[in-house]
């Protein structure tokens, strides 16, 4: 099986849109859809912000990774973060996770990003055991948020 990786467009989102719910129905995440279209809209126009691509399988596309743009001092300057990294059941389990990571990892190499972030839930080992594999260590901290002007 072929894995390649094609920057999504405006014209994805329909699809991006029907993968997301899918992702966060998954993570018991709350999916709305009217605010992930604007923040698509948002990155596909200003690819500074973040870059979201398809994850194709024999030219099928099969899930989808985004990838956010940063800047820690703790980091040594810019970072990013695999904001969200998705893959449809039927094709777990194949290395297209470990591909993608890799994929996204060259990608920030050749932007000088010297930080590769993501967050996974606890409870799911097999992510962690991926992420893990691919370099990824732990941090004794947590990941805390505070919604600004939480109006959405």
């Amino acid at each position: 099986m072929e894995i390649t990786f094609r920057t999504a467009t405006n014209n994805d989102i329909d699809l991006l849109l029907t993968f997301m719910q899918e992702f966060y129905e998954i993570e018991h995440l709350q999916f709305n859809h009217q605010i992930i279209r604007r923040c698509l809209e948002e990155i596909f126009n200003n690819d500074k912000l973040a870059m979201v691509w398809l994850i194709c399988a024999d030219g099928e596309a099969v899930g989808y990774v985004v990838l956010t743009f940063g800047y820690s001092i703790e980091f040594h300057g810019r970072d990013a973060l695999v904001d969200e990294l998705y893959i449809r059941s039927g094709y777990r389990a194949q290395g297209i996770g470990t591909k993608t990571l890799k994929f996204v990892e060259t990608f920030c190499q050749s932007l000088g990003i010297k930080a590769l972030h993501l967050v996974v839930a606890y409870e799911n080992s097999k992510a962690k055991s991926v992420y893990q594999k691919a370099g990824f260590i732990e941090h004794d901290r947590y990941i805390m948020t505070n919604w600004i002007g939480k109006d959405e």
